[in-house]
């Protein structure tokens, strides 16, 4: 086959099987995957040992009749020694005028940087700094939107849209305890209805609130300028009013970076190993019951991320860990005035109603 580099073992059974046990040259081939005038080219160079089908070098014994001459090869060694400040623009300019440099620009810096005339600086290596995780719960929560495997969905499928389901999540940070809920489309009113549930749902509102750049968080679009500037311009989002009312400040991730918002989309994981992998519906509110069981079970299991007062990694669920930290608030309310309850809690049927 072409582009295929065989190993001296490949070829010599390829020429067994030809020479020594008689069998015809196209079963070989196709038994091999090689071609005819492979196997006669290995034939003409095999004297009976592996080293004599062992690939050869592929490199040219003669130089190329278009690579660069001794005399341009010595002015531009000499140019750059001389003038080590100068950007390669000029560098080649010099080269055109002074000495009738006749190639490519392209072909001038490829071979600086082949020949390691002018040494690159080597790349920082980018080391993310650790993510601040709050110790107390309310502080900050990650919300996100996942889609809900179209395979699970058993009903009737009249439009190409009814098998189209979109799992809200909300998380805190300090408890890793979770809201889901499910809605038919992923927009900004389903944005501001998951926003009002979950606050109902946890009982307190959190200081702020950490999304993606998804348009059912965001309005932020980027203007290009003629003079190769662009800037961020925002729109004022639904959501950002409805946060500015209730007091909850909207941060947003760096674009193209969700390992930022890694603990609700480390939650997605889970969502589809224990309950997505086993999941049938046939209705939006079927899909809100079992939903609402996976969301009971998933805060009462333990987690391995969770750490006692004193720093310990213990196997709490989120419920425990949210218990631990209200007693906490309990004993040191002074240190914690930003967390704010809420005096009306609905029940968690009522939030999954209709």
């Amino acid at each position: 086959m072409r582009g295929v580099n065989f190993t001296a073992y490949q070829k010599r059974r390829a020429l067994k099987l030809w020479l020594e046990e008689k069998l015809p040259i196209q079963k070989v081939c196709m038994k091999c995957k090689c071609r005819e005038r492979s196997l006669w080219r290995w034939k003409a160079i095999y004297d009976g040992t592996i080293e004599s089908l062992e690939p050869k070098s592929c490199r040219p014994k003669t130089p190329h009749p278009n690579s660069h001459t001794p005399e341009e090869v010595e002015n531009i060694e000499k140019l750059i020694k001389k003038n080590p400040k100068l950007s390669y623009n000029e560098l080649y300019g010099i080269m055109r005028q002074k000495h009738a440099y006749s190639r490519t620009y392209c072909g001038f810096y490829r071979y600086i940087i082949r020949h390691n005339l002018r040494p690159q600086k080597a790349l920082e290596r980018y080391i993310p700094k650790p993510y601040d995780t709050p110790d107390m719960l309310g502080y900050k929560w990650q919300m996100d939107v996942k889609y809900v495997p179209v395979q699970c969905y058993k009903g009737e499928i009249i439009h190409k849209d009814d098998n189209k389901f979109f799992q809200y999540t909300m998380i805190d940070e300090a408890t890793r305890e979770r809201f889901l809920f499910p809605y038919k489309e992923h927009n900004v009113s389903s944005t501001l209805d998951f926003v009002k549930r979950a606050i109902a749902y946890f009982g307190y509102a959190p200081e702020r609130i950490q999304t993606d750049n998804g348009l059912e968080f965001t309005n932020h679009k980027e203007k290009h300028y003629k003079d190769g500037t662009t800037i961020m311009t925002k729109k004022e989002h639904a959501l950002d009013i409805l946060l500015n009312k209730l007091g909850i400040k909207h941060q947003l991730i760096r674009a193209y970076t969700p390992r930022l918002n890694g603990k609700v989309e480390r939650s997605h994981r889970s969502d589809q190993e224990s309950f997505y992998n086993y999941l049938t519906f046939k209705t939006l509110p079927e899909l809100k019951k079992k939903m609402m069981k996976w969301n009971i079970r998933y805060n009462n299991r333990p987690h391995s991320a969770l750490t006692n007062r004193d720093g310990k990694r213990v196997w709490w669920s989120p419920m425990e860990k949210r218990a631990d930290l209200i007693n906490l608030l309990n004993e040191k309310k002074e240190e914690f005035e930003k967390v704010r309850f809420i005096k009306n809690q609905k029940p968690l049927k009522f939030i999954y109603a209709a």
